[in-house]
C-alpha cells in the first residue's frame, strides 16, 4: 500500500539496491496506490555488502523517477526475515542515510611535557584507509575525510587530502589533538578552564565526496569514544560507516508499506581440502548398494521437507558427471514401489525433484531456443484469449478468442515437438534411462515409455516455463494480468496434450471446466499423439549433407543417417536402408589414420566384430559425425577403452603390427564429454551448503541411526513408527554405517569452522 503519491504520476515501480548499487527493477505498475507486483528475483551476491534496500519510485509525467520511500534491511538482520512474508513500513529517502563502506582507524595517547614543565596528553588519530565507498553517478568517487575531536566544550576538526576516482582510498594521514589542558590555559575570555574529562570526548570521522564546483556529498561517518583507550594506549580497528547522526529520525508521515518475501542464505566456505571426505562420500552415492544407504539419498530423507536441499547435490553430481547414474538408481527404487503405470513419476519424490532441478540447470538455453520467440510474440501482441464465459468482458467474441488461443497453443506445441535436436545431451541420457526402466517395470504397457518422459518434459518443464516465463529468464518481468491469464490457459493445454493418459478420448470427461472440454476436442488427433511420442523419445537426428563413402576396402557412396536409436546407410536419400546398426551396439567412434586407406577425413564406428569405416566430405563434417555418434552412444554398456587407429590389412594391424585381428586396441579411446553443457559450479560452496543442511537436521540423522540399530538388533518392525516412517531403510547395516560416516565428517568440519571463526565485533581489531 502506497500513500502520498503525487497525482501527476503515471505509475510506480520498485528496485532492489545492494548498498547503493541497483540490481533489479520491476515493471511499472500504472496508476495504483495498491500495486501487486508478484515478481520473483533470484541472484547471487558477488561481493561483500552492508544493506539490501528496496526503493519505491513513482513515474512522473516527464518520465522522471520520483522516490516515494524505501525499505532497508541490514545484512545482519536478513536472517530474521528470511523465508517469510513481512510488511515493512516505507521510510523517507534521505541522502544522508545512504551510506556504505568502512574506515580503518588507529588511535593512541601520548604524554607530552609542555614548555612550563606540566604534563599533558596528546591524542594521535591516524586514518589509514577506506574500503567499499559508493559510486557517485556511476563512477568512483573523489573522497576525502574530516577527523574531529568532539567534547562538551570543543570541536576541533582536521581534513585529509582528496583522493581521485577510487572507492578504496589509501589516506595514511595522522592528526594530533591535545586532550588534557594545563590549568594555566585560558580562553580569550581569560576564563579558567578545568582539565577535560577524556571520558566525554569522542573522535568523529566523516567521509565526503569532493564535488569540485558542486556541493560535496556525504558518504558516511563513524564515532569512536576516546575512553576506548582507557586500558590501552593504542587502538586499531575497522569501523562500518554509519548514516549521519547514526540514522536517528524523527517521526515521519505514513508513506505506506511494502510486502516482501526475502530468502537469504550465507555460507562460509572453507579451503577445498576440508571438504574432500564429504565430497567423496557423496560422489560414491550412485554406486551404493542399495542406493537408499547412500549419503545423497540420506540427505534427501532427512531434509525431505526442504525443497532446496536437493539442488546442491544435483549441482555436485552434475559437475562430476555422476548425476545420471544416481537418478537412475533412485528412479529404479521409486519404480519398485509404483503399482500402476499411469501414476509413474507423478509424485514429489527425490527422483522427480532431482530431475526438476537438473532440467532447470542444463535446460535453460533449450527453453530459450524453443519458447522465447513464441512467448515474446504472445506477450507483445495483446490478443485476447479468454474462453471462460464467466470471465468474458463486454464486447468479447468467444469464438475469436478461442481461435487466438488455439493459434498460440499450436505454435507453442509445434515449437516443443520440433525441438528434439536442441535438447541437451544430458537430458536425453536421463530420459533414455527412464524409458528403459519404465518399459522393464511395466512390460505389458507399450505406452509407459512415453508417459514416463512426457510427465517431465511437458508437465514439469515446458508447461511451467510457459506459466512463469520471467522465472526462467524468458521475459524480463512478470506479465500483466491479461497476458498471464493467456499463458495460464496455454500452460494447461500443453500439460494435457503432453500427458499421455489425457490424450485418449475417454479422458475428456475428467476435465473440470466445460469450456476447456470443448476447447480440447480440437486437439484430439492422432498426429498430436505421434508428436508427443516423438518428443518423449527426444530423438536426435543427423543426416549426411551429401553422400559418404562407406565400407572396409571397397568404398561406395551411401546416404548416412543417425537417430538416438539407430545408425543406417542407404543407397540414395529416401530409399530403404541397406544396413541398420542399433545405437545401443556402438562401442566407440574414433578417427582413422590417413595412412590406413590413403584417404582423409576418415572415422570408424566400432559396433561388432568388424568396424564400419566412413569417409566424410570434409574435416568439419567428420568432426560433427564423430561428436554426434559419440554423444548418442556414450552411455552404452560395454564401451571400449582402447581402439586401433588404423586398419587390419595383409594379416596385421597396421598401427601396432599385431597379427591377431581380435587383439584389443593399442590406443586409448577419446573420452566423451557432455556437449552443450557449460556450468559454473563451485563444488566447495555446494558441499558447504550440504554440510549446513545436514548439521541443521542432525537430530533426524540421529533418529535414522537409532532406527537402523533397532531393525538390525530386533529384526522386527520399527519402534516409534511415527518418527521413523519417513526414512527409507532397505539395508539397516549399510545405512547405519553411512550415517556414522556422515556424523564423523560433520564433527570434523564443525571443528574446522570453529577454528577459523573469529569473535569480531563492530570496531574490533
Amino acid at each position: 500500500m502506497l500513500q502520498d503519491i503525487h497525482p501527476s504520476t503515471k505509475g510506480n515501480c520498485f528496485s532492489f539496491v545492494l548498498d547503493q548499487e541497483e540490481v533489479f527493477r520491476t515493471k511499472v505498475f500504472d496508476k495504483s496506490f495498491s500495486p501487486l507486483y508478484g515478481e520473483d528475483f533470484y541472484f547471487e551476491i558477488p561481493r561483500p555488502f552492508q544493506c539490501l534496500s528496496f526503493y519505491v519510485f513513482a513515474k512522473g509525467v516527464f518520465q522522471r523517477d520520483l522516490p516515494v520511500g524505501k525499505v532497508s534491511i541490514r545484512k545482519e538482520d536478513l536472517c530474521k526475515f528470511s523465508g517469510k512474508e513481512h510488511w515493512f513500513c516505507l521510510q523517507p529517502v534521505d541522502p544522508n542515510s545512504e551510506v556504505q563502506g568502512k574506515v580503518h582507524l588507529e588511535m593512541r595517547l601520548n604524554e607530552l611535557i609542555t614548555e612550563n614543565g606540566s604534563v599533558c596528553q596528546q591524542l594521535l588519530v591516524r586514518i589509514i584507509e577506506c574500503q567499499g565507498l559508493p559510486l557517485i553517478s556511476g563512477q568512483n568517487c573523489d573522497p576525502y575525510a574530516t577527523v574531529s575531536l568532539v567534547g562538551p566544550a570543543r570541536s576541533d576538526q582536521r581534513k585529509t587530502k582528496v583522493k581521485k576516482k577510487t572507492s578504496d582510498p589509501q589516506f595514511d594521514e595522522t592528526f594530533f589533538f591535545e586532550v588534557t589542558r594545563p590549568n594555566s590555559y585560558t580562553r580569550k575570555s581569560n576564563f579558567q578552564v578545568e582539565e577535560e574529562d577524556i571520558e566525554k570526548l569522542e573522535i568523529k570521522v566523516e567521509l565526503w565526496n569532493n564535488g569540485n564546483l558542486a556541493q560535496d556529498v556525504f558518504l558516511g561517518e563513524t564515532r569512536v569514544s576516546v575512553k576506548i583507550l582507557r586500558n590501552d594506549h593504542i587502538h586499531r580497528a575497522w569501523y562500518l560507516l554509519q548514516p549521519k547522526g547514526n540514522g536517528n529520525k524523527s517521526k515521519t508521515d505514513d508513506l505506506g508499506s511494502l510486502r516482501l518475501n526475502v530468502t537469504y542464505t550465507e555460507d562460509n566456505v572453507l579451503p577445498s581440502a576440508c571438504y574432500t571426505p564429504l565430497r567423496t562420500l557423496l560422489l560414491q552415492s550412485p554406486d551404493a548398494k542399495p542406493v537408499s544407504a547412500s549419503a545423497a539419498h540420506i540427505l534427501g530423507d532427512v531434509c525431505r521437507e526442504r525443497y532446496e536441499a536437493v539442488l546442491p547435490v544435483v549441482r555436485l553430481l552434475l559437475h562430476h558427471n555422476r548425476l545420471v547414474p544416481f537418478v537412475s538408481a533412485i528412479a529404479a527404487l521409486e519404480l519398485d514401489h509404483t503399482q500402476e503405470a499411469n501414476t509413474i513419476f507423478r509424485g514429489n519424490s527425490l527422483a522427480t525433484r532431482c530431475i526438476d532441478d537438473m532440467m532447470k540447470i542444463v535446460g535453460r538455453s533449450y527453453l530459450t531456443v524453443t519458447l522465447k520467440p513464441v512467448l515474446d510474440e504472445i506477450c507483445e501482441s495483446n490478443k485476447t484469449c479468454e474462453i471462460d464465459p464467466i470471465k468474458l468482458r463486454e464486447g468479447d467474441n468467444v469464438e475469436v478468442n478461442k481461435e487466438n488461443l488455439q493459434g498460440y497453443v499450436q505454435k507453442v506445441f509445434s515449437s516443443i515437438t520440433q525441438s528434439s535436436s536442441s535438447c541437451p545431451p544430458l537430458m536425453c541420457d536421463m530420459f533414455r534411462s527412464l524409458r528403459q526402466m519404465a518399459s522393464k517395470r511395466f512390460p505389458a504397457d507399450p505406452h509407459v515409455q512415453y508417459s514416463a518422459v512426457s510427465s517431465f518434459v511437458f508437465l514439469r518443464f515446458f508447461a511451467v516455463a510457459v506459466l512463469s516465463p520471467h522465472t526462467f529468464q524468458l521475459r524480463p518481468h512478470h506479465p500483466d494480468l491479461e497476458v498471464s491469464r493467456t499463458l495460464t490457459l496455454i500452460s494447461k493445454t500443453i500439460q494435457t496434450l503432453g500427458s499421455w493418459g489425457s490424450l485418449s478420448k475417454n479422458k475428456l470427461s475428467s476435465f473440470k471446466e466445460s469450456y476447456m472440454y470443448d476447447f480440447f476436442k480440437s486437439f484430439q488427433e492422432d498426429k498430436c499423439i505421434e508428436k508427443v511420442k516423438k518428443v518423449s523419445c527426444l530423438e536426435v537426428q543427423k543426416r549426411a549433407q551429401g553422400r559418404k563413402r562407406i565400407g572396409k576396402k571397397n568404398f561406395k557412396k551411401r546416404w548416412l543417417r543417425v537417430t538416438n536409436r539407430e545408425l543406417s546407410y542407404h543407397k540414395h536419400k529416401g530409399k530403404e536402408a541397406i544396413c541398420i546398426i542399433p545405437v545401443k551396439n556402438i562401442r566407440a567412434v574414433e578417427k582413422v589414420d590417413e595412412s590406413a586407406f590413403n584417404r582423409k577425413n576418415m572415422f570408424q564406428v566400432l559396433h561388432g566384430e568388424k568396424p564400419l569405416y566412413v569417409q566424410a566430405g570434409n574435416c568439419v563434417e567428420a568432426s560433427e559425425w564423430i561428436e554426434v555418434l559419440s554423444q548418442v552412444s556414450r552411455c552404452n554398456p560395454g564401451r571400449l577403452g582402447t581402439f586401433h587407429p588404423s586398419a587390419y590389412a595383409t594379416g596385421v594391424w597396421l598401427c601396432c603390427r599385431s597379427p591377431n585381428d581380435s587383439q584389443p586396441g593399442c590406443k586409448p579411446c577419446t573420452p566423451t564429454m557432455l556437449a552443450n553443457l557449460q556450468l559454473d559450479i563451485d563444488c566447495d560452496r555446494e558441499t558447504e551448503r550440504i554440510f549446513s543442511l545436514l548439521t541443521s537436521n542432525y537430530s533426524k540423522l540421529q533418529k535414522m541411526e537409532d532406527a537402523c540399530a533397532s531393525i538390525a538388533v530386533y529384526q522386527g518392525p520399527l519402534r516409534e513408527q511415527e518418527d521413523y516412517s519417513l526414512f527409507t531403510i532397505q539395508d539397516p547395516k549399510e545405512t547405519f554405517h553411512t550415517v556414522q560416516q556422515i556424523k564423523h565428517i560433520l564433527e570434523n568440519l564443525q571443528r574446522e569452522h570453529d577454528n577459523r571463526s573469529g569473535t569480531a565485533q563492530y570496531g574490533s581489531q
